[in-house]
């Protein structure tokens, strides 16, 4: 393998070697404390715009298959990893991790000391940074990194939203996947219509919808209100995606709009995940600030304020909502028990609900998945 360079906006150059495509690419430097999963990350419509480290030492030994996509193609910009595993042992598997990477245009960098990479964006915060296996001069990558715009401010989840409409067809196939308890499947013309608002949403969301008996019709996350309306929706799922909230002003309004416009008193059930709740939560009058590393992994605690349990949760998130900005009609719901910060919130009145982690879980855990029944619940 040849050389290659991960250089950070604060001077610092780690020399590793190069897999996956031969080209140069910035984002914003991330890491992930997933041990498994990295297919589904690597497909994650959230993290378009980073350059994603993973914390677990060794990463490629089960290889890439075609069912465990979360979209139709990976939006890192880069890849870091201690150690590419030199072989693939996974029955389903049709590619490697670095063929994978390699055809989709994406650098990806091992041999680094990532622990040494993971105390430096603790320390100092997520940063801008650049991969390249083509130019190797420290200083200009260090510059190239400077000039990274980061995501402050940037809408990126336009760059990933469907351009049209359409109807979201699959499920699971099997009953074994369906969790104990959990709504069965009805027939299509007896399934309450949802709206999903589709900002970068993983496909495990919707396969949870259909599972729980729901219809779901995919709209574009910069559709209007009126263009939602004329779906006549029974319930509206708001999805995860990229960037920051606080770019999406046209989305802030919308959904202000199917909140606070509907005639009846009770209004339509409307259920957010990741940067839905973000969107969601200034929707509600509230504001979200950028965190300085941001909670990426498969093993974050989150307590329920109403039941004081404990889940351990999937995270992918780099904005956080301020409760202390929410109006009294709010009620906090989740608390991350790493760092106190919002997980997630319901509105006292209205039938609106959002969560900060991901309870569709790909690929785990499923401490969650309760909130797509309880969504279930409010529709008619």
């Amino acid at each position: 393998m040849s050389i290659a360079k991960l250089a950070l906006e604060d001077g610092t150059v780690f020399t590793g070697r190069a897999f996956g495509a031969r080209c140069v690419m910035d984002g914003e430097v991330v890491f992930n404390t997933s041990m498994t999963g990295y297919q589904e990350i690597l497909t994650d419509p959230s993290y378009n715009g980073q350059i994603v480290a993973m914390t677990y030492p060794q990463i490629g030994n089960y290889g890439i298959n075609p069912q465990d996509f979360e979209s139709k193609r990976p939006w890192v910009r880069g890849f870091i990893v201690r150690e590419l595993s030199p072989c693939v042992s996974n029955y389903r598997a049709d590619r490697s991790l670095h063929q994978f990477l390699e055809e989709n245009g994406i650098p990806g960098i091992e041999g680094i000391d990532t622990r040494a990479l993971v105390r430096i964006t603790r320390i100092q915060g997520a940063m801008r940074g650049v991969i390249s296996s083509t130019q190797l001069d420290d200083a200009t990558l260090v510059a190239q990194a400077r000039s990274c715009p980061g995501l402050l401010g940037r809408d990126l989840a336009t760059e990933v939203m469907p351009l049209a409409a359409y109807t979201w067809e699959p499920g699971f196939e099997s009953e074994l996947q369906r969790a104990p308890g959990s709504t069965p499947p009805v027939k299509v013309g007896q399934a309450p219509h949802v709206v999903a608002l589709d900002f970068g949403m993983k496909w495990n969301i919707p396969r949870y919808l259909v599972e729980t008996g729901c219809r779901v019709t995919v709209l574009p996350g910069s559709a209007s209100a009126a263009e939602v309306r004329s779906h006549q929706p029974d319930g509206i799922f708001v999805s995860n995606g990229p960037g920051d909230p606080a770019a999406l002003d046209g989305a802030v309004a919308a959904l202000r709009d199917l909140i606070h416009g509907e005639t009846e008193s009770r209004g339509i059930p409307i259920f957010g995940i990741c940067l839905g709740h973000q969107l969601l939560g200034r929707a509600l009058g509230a504001t979200t600030y950028k965190l300085k590393f941001g909670h990426r992994g498969a093993n974050h605690p989150v307590r329920n304020e109403r039941t004081g349990r404990v889940e351990i949760t999937t995270q992918n998130h780099g904005f956080a909502v301020d409760p202390e900005s929410f109006s009294n009609d709010v009620e906090v719901t989740h608390i991350n028990l790493n760092d106190g910060t919002l997980e997630g919130f319901h509105h006292k009145r209205l039938p609106v609900f959002a969560v900060q982690y991901h309870p569709e879980a790909s690929a785990g855990p499923h401490d969650s998945q309760y909130l797509f029944d309880e969504f279930r619940g409010l529709l008619p």
